[in-house]
């Protein structure tokens, strides 16, 4: 979480985040979001067909010129 609040604050213009607990990527979502980040595709990976497990890759973005 500490690393998504650095980057809520004076992250890059892209950020691709990757989890595979949808608590903490909600969480650090939401964080990003709140930080000026728009989330502009989420993408479920089934990386591992023998486990219930889902990977979720996000792609954001933030508009520098109106941060």
């Amino acid at each position: 979480m500490a690393q998504c609040e650095n980057l809520a604050i004076d992250g890059p213009e892209w950020v691709i985040a990757v989890s595979c607990n949808p608590a903490t990527f909600s969480r650090d979502i939401r964080v990003l979001r709140n930080g000026g980040y728009e989330l502009t595709r989420v993408v479920p990976v089934d990386q591992f067909l023998w486990s219930s497990h889902l990977e979720m890759f996000a792609i954001l973005h933030r508009n520098k010129t109106s941060a």
